[in-house]
């Protein structure tokens, strides 16, 4: 099967108005996201697969401090940061993910390492830090992922609230999901978490079937938001069934999930690519860092609800 291929990025949703971002945050999102398709797009339109794809993409993202995943990650209340990513292979559903790790430069390519180097689907904390090392993966001094924005939000997070946390999830998680044009799909989600999170805290981007999902009998799934509701509701599986077993659009899937997590109380947004090319996304917030391309010439980046 040809099918024109498609690529969908997201940055993270949640409280992101024209009144909160500088036009300098906003131009620099947008150079980022379109960097990140660029990256993206040049492996699909050369024919490459859409896993490749998406770790492209996602890997640009991790680099970009505009963006909490890689360089630019939240911190935890102890002043560290902690990464977790995810990647899935549509083709045959394999997967590999990591959590809480803190050397890896790019998280995502530890996350394909994971997948196709190990028995394993999800490493943890030292141990996935030790498996990165050993595996030759680049690594990073801690200062590589420090930025002076991501502390003053920690420091005016706990000068409010001794035990505060981002609630908001205003500066959440980078994401793809892409199809090629053989007619697979592929996902990936990187993310440095909440800022203020606490005790090893892991939410959903890392999570097979979560915040992250592929299956080419259904479609491609990254989510970003409140990652405690998005693991209770099951995001990405559940939008992948609700396509395979009730016949539903990609589009009224995901805006359908996304309405019950905003009825569990959880805001966010997810990006959709389904195995005949065309992809969607959603967001039940005021803005979610995101960007499209095609085969057939569309690319575009847009951050607030209302560009559409």
């Amino acid at each position: 099967m040809s099918v024109s291929w498609s690529l969908v990025i997201h940055g993270g949703a949640g409280r992101i108005t024209r009144e909160v971002l500088t036009p300098e945050q906003d131009a620099g999102a947008r150079a980022g996201l379109g960097a990140a398709l660029t990256a993206g797009s040049a492996v699909l339109a050369e024919g490459g697969t859409a896993l490749d794809a998406v770790e492209a993409a996602v890997r640009v993202l991790e680099d970009d401090p505009h963006f909490n995943a890689g360089r630019g990650a939240c911190f935890t209340r102890e002043g560290t940061n902690e990464l977790d990513a995810a990647i899935m292979d549509g083709r045959d559903r394999c997967a590999g993910s990591v959590a809480g790790v803190t050397r890896t430069r790019n998280p995502v390519s530890l996350a394909r390492h994971v997948m196709e180097a190990s028995p394993h689907v999800l490493l943890a904390g030292s141990g996935a830090d030790r498996f990165s090392a050993e595996h030759g993966l680049e690594q990073a001094d801690s200062s590589w992922f420090h930025t002076d924005e991501r502390r003053r939000q920690l420091d005016e997070l706990l000068s409010a609230d001794a035990d505060a946390f981002d609630s908001d999830m205003k500066y959440g998680t980078v994401g793809a999901v892409a199809c090629d044009a053989q007619g697979h799909v592929a996902a990936a989600t990187s993310t440095g978490g909440v800022t203020g999170k606490r005790w090893g805290r892991i939410g959903d981007s890392p999570l097979i079937g979560a915040g992250t999902y592929a299956d080419d009998r259904a479609c491609a799934v990254s989510c970003t938001g409140s990652g405690e509701v998005f693991i209770r509701v099951g995001v990405g599986h559940e939008i992948a069934a609700r396509r395979r077993f009730a016949g539903e659009g990609i589009q009224t899937a995901a805006d359908t999930v996304l309405a019950e997590v905003k009825e569990l109380g959880g805001t966010g947004g997810t990006i959709v690519a389904a195995p005949d090319g065309a992809i969607a996304w959603s967001m039940t917030t005021a803005g979610m860092y995101r960007g499209r391309a095609t085969g057939a010439g569309e690319h575009r980046v847009a951050i607030y609800a209302d560009e559409g």
